[in-house]
């Protein structure tokens, strides 16, 4: 088996190299992380430590290791009392102190959005759709202008989170290709982001690098009704949306048909096979991807290889997702239960089950 794997990594590594890289893509600007568990490991007094073994703060870990801009999400009345506004607004003080900037993740939910669930928040269950316009606007004017407030506005925002057929369900959702009610809702998101700060950067972010054709379907459908964004944003996680090869397809077909930067916004590797909790891991330990092993080296080498694909396809960033959430009692998967439920991401983390930081991780320019 060994050999013809190593064939077909081999030949996907060399049309990569091969493919010639669009002018504007000499470097990846935007080297990102997603932090937003790290609050509530800090406030439950978990440690971070470098790979040599000294406990430090882990912004500057991660800066170190090249990262810039970091990810926060926001929920809007979750029953944990954490990733809503709030803490969003405490924990963005931490990262613009780090001289890093601010990406704002607005899921529009009390719990997690992605492609298989987009719940209204309870408060906004029984809205109409012109009610939820209205919701999605004030909702979004007054967290970015809370932030502005205290000196940390955001650089850029999604309008949404992994909203491949659409948000706010059912209301917001995508049927019989439909996108007028979902075009209606990101209008309000992105015109409420720029009467707060203009230079804020809007993401429309979909899950959709596993397929030309699913991502030209959803941004062809916002683009037609008139939807305006900044930034396109993929979810890739090799497990669920295939080769690198695939990959760099999608980030090049949608740079070039929308003419907007594009980010891989979320992106994730296992270091080892085990399990460090209660919680079962999300990503089993034998999906592993292009050949590398679930081991520290094997995550910095699959990273650091996601990240060359979409610099040569033309992308300007990548972000990795949870890196910081090892394995902590009290910090949970269940935003309802973050006590009783355990870590599902603690193989994926760039942080080992003691704390520890991967030296293989890094973010390259």
């Amino acid at each position: 088996m060994r050999k013809p794997v190593l064939a077909v990594i081999g030949a996907v590594l060399l049309m990569l190299a091969l493919t010639p890289a669009p002018a504007q893509a000499a470097s990846l600007t935007m080297l990102g992380a997603d932090v937003s568990s790290l609050q509530r490991t800090l406030d439950l007094g978990g440690k971070y430590y470098t790979a040599a073994g000294a406990q430090a703060d882990p912004y500057d870990i991660l800066k170190g290791a090249g990262a810039n801009y970091l990810r926060l999400r926001v929920w809007n009345n979750p029953a944990s009392g954490y990733n809503n506004k709030a803490k969003v607004l405490q924990q963005a003080k931490s990262v613009k102190a780090k001289g890093l900037k601010l990406l704002v993740d607005f899921h529009y939910s009390d719990t997690w959005a992605d492609p298989g669930k987009q719940y209204p928040p309870a408060a906004w269950s029984s809205h109409s759709l012109s009610q939820l316009q209205t919701d999605v606007y004030n909702y979004t004017y007054d967290v970015c202008t809370a932030l502005k407030a205290q000196g940390t506005t955001p650089d850029s925002v999604q309008i949404g989170n992994e909203i491949n057929v659409g948000m706010l369900w059912p209301k917001g959702q995508v049927t019989n290709n439909d996108f007028t009610p979902l075009a209606s809702l990101l209008k309000q998101g992105y015109n409420a982001t720029k009467a707060c700060n203009s230079g804020t950067q809007v993401m429309i972010h979909t899950a959709d690098a596993d397929s030309d054709a699913n991502a030209r379907w959803f941004y062809d459908g916002i683009k037609a009704q008139g939807v305006t964004w900044d930034i396109t944003a993929l979810s890739y996680y090799c497990m669920w949306h295939g080769t690198l090869a695939n990959l760099y397809n999608v980030i090049a077909d949608v740079r070039s048909r929308y003419a907007k930067p594009v980010v891989v916004v979320e992106t994730a590797y296992m270091y080892t096979t085990a399990n460090a909790d209660s919680q079962s891991n999300s990503i089993p330990g034998t999906t592993t991807c292009d050949g590398q092993p679930a081991t520290k080296a094997g995550q910095g080498t699959e990273f650091t290889w996601i990240q060359n694909t979409a610099r040569n396809a033309g992308a300007i960033g990548v972000f990795y997702w949870e890196p910081t959430w090892y394995a902590i009692s009290g910090n949970g998967w269940d935003p309802a239960n973050i006590n009783g439920t355990g870590d599902g991401w603690d193989n994926m983390a760039t942080f080992d089950a003691t704390g520890k930081f991967n030296s293989y991780v890094k973010w390259t320019a």
